[in-house]
């Protein structure tokens, strides 16, 4: 592979540590595409006869058949897809073969690879997050009314309804797909044709390159087009944080199915046994869920460590971006479809959940805005009245709701009987009217809306 320089070969550890073909194999169809826009343009800016260019498109679709047929022989002493492809490209097509390389070095041709998986990945990955957006969605909208208890510090707070619930992660995935899109907008541009470092005396067409392999231009500058990792740290980025949101509601998945709580239930396919308890029965998708966020937050982590010391332009300590970058998306890609599974498993237990919605005095806040509304009072003023409400009603161990009205009209002589409209639950949430708020007419016109929006982009 090194020519002429190099008298022998690499040392076995040398050779261990080297090669990448274990994992930038899975490159292959990416490299490929690559390959064949780039020789394709040589034909076309004349810098390669139309006989050798027949011959490489030839060679590379039958080196992509027997790829996909699983027949193809991935050789460790290669080091790399790129010269593996090369290498059966020459057996097939003879001394033309090593006509694919001109103008181009391996270095813009792996950054050109890594952009193409990443943004085939991307766009994947995007798909699935709206497909669990419609889980959330859909299930929202079966329980916009049902009643819930929303939480702080993981204190009962207000009731709210599982609908609404559900709709704050369609939320925060809607967030997540929009940084897919970013990223993918600003890493869709070429770096093939920038080759080692310096660009290339050969008259090539690198928008013509660009366009057929659907970049929206060539990359500028040819040492920040081979040394550029930004494009995988950016979608590693996105990763995470949508890990993230995923782990907080796998988080709740996993409090919300134990025994103690029981505000939901999963089915036998998204459950496990235990090899001794024979009563368990474990959430075990979620907890997985949960975990392998630290493995995608690593990788970001990982890569961010790799290139902060890196002057331009290429070393090969940038190898080390692959195998945290496919495993971080692929990882993600298969928590998401874990995620949709179980909420489409999901079954919420309502007359758990009211009940849970009314402990913890969670209808506080509605007692002071009716004192704050019905009676005038300044809403520190209400405040005060109300928490001492709720200490009567902690000492006597009863609910707000059970409070005697005389004992109201003792912290509070106006008060009237009308208060104890405002201290059910049902009203509670009915009440929050406001843009955003927990209302179930609210959550149901939100769920609608989304529903029809993801409708829309598939149509």
């Amino acid at each position: 592979m090194w020519g002429g320089r190099f008298a022998s070969g690499p040392a076995e550890i040398m050779e261990e540590i080297n090669a990448s073909i274990g994992f930038d194999k899975r490159l292959a169809p990416q490299d490929i595409r690559g390959s064949l826009a780039h020789v394709a343009m040589l034909g076309q800016a004349g810098i390669l006869p139309a006989e050798d260019v027949a011959k490489i498109e030839a060679g590379l679709k039958t080196v992509q058949g027997e790829i996909e047929a699983g027949s193809f022989e991935f050789r460790r002493e290669l080091e790399d897809i790129h010269m593996s492809v090369e290498s059966r490209l020459r057996e097939i097509v003879g001394p033309s073969a090593g006509r694919l390389h001109t103008a181009r070095s391996r270095n813009d041709q792996v950054a050109t690879d890594m952009r193409l998986w990443v943004r085939d990945t991307l766009d994947a990955l995007d798909g699935q997050a709206a497909d669990l957006q419609q889980a959330m969605a859909e299930l929202a909208l079966t329980h916009a009314g049902t009643v819930m208890p929303g939480f702080t510090h993981l204190q009962s707070a207000q009731p709210v309804t599982f609908g609404h619930h559900l709709l704050a992660y369609v939320e925060m995935l809607n967030r997540d797909r929009g940084r897919f899109r970013d990223a993918r907008a600003r890493l869709n541009e070429c770096p093939l044709g920038a080759a080692a470092l310096a660009g290339t005396s050969f008259p090539i067409d690198r928008h013509a390159t660009a366009a057929s392999l659907g970049f929206d231009r060539p990359t500028a500058n040819s040492l920040d087009s081979v040394a550029d990792r930004d494009f995988a740290l950016e979608a590693l980025s996105a990763a995470a944080i949508a890990a993230v949101h995923l782990s907080r509601f796998a988080e709740e998945i996993v409090v919300w199915t134990s025994a103690q709580f029981g505000f939901v239930k999963l089915s036998d396919r998204f459950t496990t046994g235990s090899s001794i308890m024979p009563q368990k029965r474990n959430p075990d998708a979620a907890e997985l869920v949960r975990a392998k966020s630290g493995r995608i937050i690593g990788a970001l982590s990982g890569l961010l460590i790799v290139m902060k010391g890196l002057p331009l332009a290429y070393s090969k300590d940038m190898q080390e971006d692959k195998e945290g970058t496919f495993d971080a998306l692929q990882t993600l890609s298969l928590c998401l479809a874990a995620m949709a599974g179980m909420v489409r498993d999901l079954e919420p237990v309502p007359e758990v959940l009211k009940v849970a919605a009314g402990s913890g005095y969670a209808t506080a806040t509605d007692l002071a805005d009716w004192l704050v509304r019905e009676l005038g009072l300044p809403f520190r003023d209400a405040h005060h009245v109300t928490g001492r409400l709720v200490g009567e009603a902690s000492s006597r161990g009863i609910g707000l709701e059970a409070l005697p009205l005389a004992v109201m009209q003792a912290e509070e002589p106006r008060i009237t009987e009308a208060v104890f409209a405002v201290l059910g639950v049902e009203n509670s949430v009915a009440s929050r009217t406001s843009y955003g708020g927990t209302a179930p007419d609210n959550v149901r016109a939100q769920a609608e809306g989304w529903l029809k929006r993801l409708a829309d982009e598939t149509a």
